[in-house]
Order: structure tokens, then C-alpha cells, then sequence
């Protein structure tokens, strides 16, 4: 405990001597007169009681002993930040003053930055120190044509396949079924298929339609939404939107895929899946056992990299929220970064990965066993299906090109747009085959009936449309 204690120690001397010696010259902050930063954020369950127990930390350790104060405020959702945000932003009545730092996805952020709200942080923290954080994860937060950087990574993350993997294998041996028949999108179809022949259930579902649809669409070349000089345009690459069709929406209403409670993990939970694609931090909420029909049995997780699409490239989804400093007094911002520095200190980046099964996002920290040995360091309870998740998704990470969308005004909502648009009419067309068949025509004939070119083409242009709305084309 005495060595740990002094490794912490020395640590939070060497950040605080580096930030003296980096670029902040003239900025002093007083102990007697301390600077009171505010922070928004969405964090809920065990990552709010995470950040909580940091920022208690910091608040009695670097905090005082700089003369910063942190004050944390959780709006408990995406969406409820986002609108809090800026309606404090647009100053609109009854809106609370507009937070220090708070928590942004690049479309929340671009809002503010389009009203002139958002600090530069290249003028806070030096080149040196952007270079120990994981590049892609440091660009994706730059924004507008001089390419500053805007959003600072604390939160990343990537999609992974989770599987329940003690009713998998013995499936799996008895039809010679491996790993490698769930590394495409095509040959899962081929497993969901004989899974339903066999057991009346669906195999596989997703959490995320938006993140399916876009790298979809980009590991064949197309960005579905190309952003230059903040004009945006819409791109439907056909054979992209051909293969969503066929590898999601067919398998979808023929009961091979499903999409049952709010979250995949949910529908493990209760047998009704096997197998799904979510973000790594789902890793928290992955169950370890299963209810069905009355009985409770245990299971084992198992994670591999998610599906790609036959013939298209190696792209993998990079996500999360990082934080944002809005224009304040120099001494504010200068805190506000200390505050995030220190949050995503090697050490401290680790314990935060291993509570929440967020990546680590500097390089010093992006391996699955430092999280786990800083997790027993700290005496927390770190899953070995959180482990592996992080292992798999650090792993992808380096091997797969990262890919995020650009933001636009409107891009949340556009978003929001794809995220719904092919799972409301999968879920229609499973309802409308179930009603076909319970009229009398044949099972394959309904399938055949509700997955027509005709209904295929209707599908396209109906989301085009709808995206053209969102972005007032």
C-alpha cells in the first residue's frame, strides 16, 4: 500500500511540475481563492459512481493543492444533456448558466462551436502532451477548417460481437460451426438460419442501427454523410444498401435477427438471442446468467471483433463522448484542463476502463492487463468478460481503420434517422410475415413477399427522403 501510495504521489508531482513548464505562462491559480469548475455530464449507474469517486479524489488531492474546485452535475441521459446544454447555450428562459466542461458527442459540440461557446484546447495543452494520447482518438476532437482541437478525449469507445458462449459451442460442435462463421455479417445469416431451423429462436440481433449502416456504407467506400465546409451530402452506395437488405432485413423478418427489449444484452438475458453486436461498455451489463421458462441457469460470456461485410474493407466504428471547455476566464479553462489531464493520467485512465469498460485513451494505457492490475491495485471488481472486451476492442482498434462521422447542423437528428429507420421496418415487416403466414400463404412465400425489390426500393427512398428532410435538402 506504502509503494502504491508513493508511485500516486510522484505522479501527480510530475503533472503538476509539467504543467508549469508547458505553454501556460502568466496563468496562476490560488489555493486560498480556489476556481470552482463545473461539469455536466450523462454518467449514470456504476460509470456515474466512477466519476463520482474521481472527482471526490481530485478534489481533495491535485484540487487543493492547486485551488480548483470540481463540480459535477449528471443529467442521467444523452439527450437531456444535449437539450440543457444548449438551451443554456441559446440562454433561453429558465436555463441554468452554461456549464465549464461538459460531455459532447461531436454534434452537441458543434453547435456550440458554430456559436463561438467552445475553447481551443490546442492553447491549454501542448502538442507533447496530445501525443500521448491515441491519435485517432486526439482528431477525431478537432473541428471547423483550422482543424483546433475542441473535444478531449476521456470516453471511447467501438463495437464488439458478444456471444453467450455456453449455449454457442455446444450448437456450434454439433453443426461444425467455428469463430469464423460469425466473422461476417453473410455467414452469421448462415448460422442465425439453421440456429431457427432448429430452435424457433432468433440468434442474433444489434444494438446500434446508425453504427451498422455507416461503417457499413464505408467499408465500401462511401461515406453516407460526406461534410465539406459544413455542407452536407447524402451518399447511398448501392451495393452497401443492397447487403443491408440481404444480411439484416431479410434474416430480420424471417426470425433469424431480432431486436426484442431496449438493449441486446436484455434479450440474452432472457434466452431470446444468442449473439449480438454493442458497444464494448456493454461489457457491464453483459449477464452471467439466463431466465427463461421459469428456470435460472449460468453463463459464460465470450467477445470476439465484430462482423464485417464480405469484400468490404476493415473499418471499425469509433464512438463515445469527450468533454468540452466553454469560453471562460483564462484561470477557468487552465483548471478545467488540469482537471481532464489528471482524469486521464495513465493510472487514473485505467481505473476508470476498468470500472466502466470505456477504452483507455492514451497509449501508455491501452492494453487490456494494465487495466486489469490497476483494477486489483484498486480493489475492484473487474469482470473477466471485461477484460476480454477490452482486450478484443483494443485489439481491433490497431488492426481496423477507425471511422466517425463528421457532424453537420442537423447530424443528431440525421442520426437519429438512420438509427430508427431500418429497424422500425424490420420490425414491421417481421409483424407483417407472421401475419401473412397466420392467413394461410406459406412461409416462404411471405418472406419472398416482404422482402420484394419493390419493398427494397421503397426502403431506400424513404430514408433518403427522410434525411433530406433532417438536413434541409
Amino acid at each position: 500500500m506504502k509503494a502504491k501510495l508513493i508511485i500516486i504521489s510522484i505522479a501527480m508531482l510530475v503533472f503538476i511540475t509539467g504543467c508549469n513548464q508547458n505553454g501556460e505562462a502568466g496563468i496562476r491559480l490560488n489555493p486560498d481563492n480556489p476556481v470552482i469548475v463545473t461539469v455536466w455530464h450523462f454518467y449514470a449507474g456504476a460509470v456515474l459512481t466512477a466519476f463520482d469517486a474521481m472527482v471526490h479524489e481530485f478534489n481533495e488531492t491535485v484540487g487543493m493543492e492547486r485551488g480548483i474546485i470540481i463540480e459535477a452535475i449528471s443529467f442521467g441521459g444523452v439527450s437531456d444533456l444535449a437539450s440543457a446544454v444548449i438551451s443554456s447555450a441559446h440562454r433561453e428562459v429558465g436555463s441554468m448558466p452554461l456549464p465549464n466542461v461538459f460531455a459532447a458527442f461531436p454534434d452537441t459540440a458543434y453547435v456550440l462551436q458554430e456559436l463561438g461557446l467552445l475553447s481551443n484546447l490546442d492553447e491549454y495543452f501542448t502538442p507533447e502532451q496530445q501525443a500521448e494520447y491515441y491519435t485517432p482518438f486526439i482528431d477525431r476532437g478537432r473541428m471547423g477548417d483550422d482543424g483546433e482541437l475542441r473535444i478531449f478525449p476521456v470516453a471511447q469507445a467501438t463495437e464488439v460481437l458478444m456471444i453467450n458462449e455456453t449455449d454457442w459451442r455446444p450448437f456450434a460442435n454439433a453443426h461444425g460451426f467455428t469463430d469464423a462463421d460469425l466473422a461476417t455479417m453473410e455467414s452469421i445469416t448462415r448460422v442465425a438460419q439453421v440456429y431457427y431451423n432448429e430452435t424457433g429462436r432468433a440468434f442474433f440481433g444489434r444494438d446500434q442501427f446508425a453504427n451498422f449502416i455507416i461503417i457499413g456504407s464505408k467499408q465500401f467506400g462511401t461515406e453516407i454523410f460526406e461534410v465539406n465546409a459544413g455542407e452536407v451530402t447524402i451518399n447511398f452506395n448501392p451495393t452497401a444498401m443492397r447487403r443491408f437488405w440481404d444480411y439484416y432485413f431479410t434474416p430480420f423478418v424471417s426470425g433469424y435477427f431480432a431486436a426484442y427489449g431496449r438493449f441486446r444484452s436484455d434479450d440474452v438475458r432472457v434466452g431470446d438471442l444468442l449473439a449480438y453486436v454493442g458497444s464494448n461498455t456493454s461489457a457491464v451489463f453483459f449477464p452471467q446468467e439466463v431466465r427463461r421458462d421459469g428456470e435460472t441457469r449460468a453463463i459464460q460470456g465470450r467477445v470476439l471483433p465484430p462482423p464485417l461485410f464480405d469484400g468490404g474493407d476493415a473499418m471499425l466504428i469509433q464512438q463515445g463522448a469527450g468533454m468540452v471547455v466553454t469560453l471562460d476566464t483564462p484561470e477557468v479553462q487552465y483548471a478545467s484542463l488540469i482537471f481532464l489531464r489528471w482524469f486521464t493520467e495513465p493510472f487514473n485512465n485505467l481505473r476508470f476502463s476498468a470500472l466502466t469498460a470505456y477504452l483507455p485513451v492514451r497509449y501508455a494505457a491501452m492494453d487490456a492487463s494494465l487495466v486489469y492490475n490497476a483494477a486489483l491495485d484498486a480493489g475492484l471488481n473487474f469482470t473477466l468478460m471485461a477484460y476480454e472486451t477490452l482486450h478484443v476492442a483494443l485489439t481491433t482498434v490497431r488492426e481496423r481503420t477507425l471511422y466517425a462521422t463528421s457532424s453537420f447542423v442537423g447530424s443528431s437528428d440525421a442520426r437519429d434517422v438512420i438509427n430508427t429507420y431500418l429497424r422500425n421496418y424490420a420490425i414491421a415487416g417481421r409483424a407483417e410475415v407472421l401475419a401473412l403466414i397466420e392467413s394461410g400463404i406459406p412461409r416462404a412465400d411471405a418472406i419472398a413477399q416482404v422482402t420484394s425489390d419493390e419493398n427494397f426500393h421503397a426502403w431506400v427512398e424513404g430514408m433518403r427522403a427522410s434525411l433530406y428532410r433532417v438536413v434541409g435538402k
